[in-house]
């Protein structure tokens, strides 16, 4: 498509892959969500997480040849990284998303970290090369829960790189609850110094279209860069069921609504591992073609799928 904008009926034609799904699933009442991946020549990484009994979130690593995004090999140090013994993410590590700095060619990782103490925030991780070996680059938040609307929450980071800086969409948590006060807020770091995040002073810059299916919440904000846009799918909850939708913007400022929205529903297989609730729709694009990970809710639980545009 050259320099044209990416259209908006491209982010609403994802199809469920035929066979295969869930891509990354465990057992109930076992989770394995948050997924998100990074392509590094032929291989996609895959850094998913494991929710536990106990509501402890564990990162893990798995890859497969972008020739076959479900020939998925776990790596056997699983898991890559666990809740810290007594900073901010001392109960859960979750949501990664992993992406190459072009200032020091290391490749880094916002994530979701929760304290037993403290409300998600989001923490910053590095390595140098081996996906599969992480280090927090602080102990402490890189962007900290400090404003009302984050009174419980700076969380599910999403980013973009443009030139020298990077973008970031978060979830603003306002409230304890899974479906009520979440806002997409945004920030910036400098790729010199990604650690160094500044939040938008007029966060939370979106709160949803207006319409019904997202007139509840809006969280787990996904950013994609295209030629002229900056495209964002999100979760939107409608006070029953999480949906997929799509905006795009220039600035941070004003959001246009992708008129088919939303754009990526529930199964309406009633046996589908996604029937009840879809999130965290993250676009990846391999050659000429568009691929979406994407979280489904079967019940109580929530595992790995994989869509495409056929």
């Amino acid at each position: 498509m050259g320099k044209d904008a990416i259209p908006f009926e491209v982010f609403a034609s994802f199809k469920r892959i035929e066979t295969g799904n869930p891509i990354i699933s465990l057992q109930p009442p076992l989770w394995a969500a948050a997924t998100h991946a990074i392509i590094v020549d032929e291989t996609v990484h895959y850094i998913w997480c494991k929710r536990e009994i106990d509501v402890r979130w564990v990162m893990m690593h798995a890859t497969a040849p972008i020739s076959d995004l479900t020939d998925i090999t776990q790596d056997a140090r699983n898991p890559i990284l666990e809740p810290s013994e007594n900073g901010f993410d001392n109960a859960a590590v979750e949501y990664p998303f992993p992406f190459l700095n072009p200032h020091d060619g290391k490749y880094y990782m916002y994530y979701r970290g929760k304290g037993k103490a403290e409300p998600e925030q989001t923490g910053l991780l590095v390595c140098d090369g081996d996906l599969g070996k992480w280090q927090r680059v602080q102990q402490t938040p890189v962007i900290p829960a400090d404003t009302e609307h984050e009174r419980h929450g700076s969380t599910h980071p999403s980013i973009a790189v443009e030139n020298d800086t990077i973008h970031i969409i978060y979830t603003g948590k306002a409230t304890k609850s899974f479906g009520e006060g979440l806002t997409m807020c945004h920030a910036t770091a400098p790729t010199s110094a990604p650690a160094l995040v500044t939040k938008n002073p007029s966060n939370p810059v979106f709160t949803g279209s207006g319409e019904a299916w997202d007139s509840q919440s809006v969280r787990e904000t996904e950013l994609f860069k295209g030629p002229q846009y900056y495209h964002i799918l999100y979760g939107g909850f409608d006070g029953e069921v999480w949906s997929i939708g799509h905006v795009r913007t220039q600035d941070f400022k004003t959001f246009e609504p992708n008129p088919y929205n939303p754009v990526f529903t529930p199964s309406d297989d009633p046996d589908a591992f996604d029937c009840d609730g879809v999130l965290t729709g993250q676009i990846l694009e391999i050659g000429d073609a568009y691929v979406m990970l994407y979280a489904g809710k079967k019940g109580k639980e929530w595992q790995t799928g994989l869509a495409t545009i056929q």
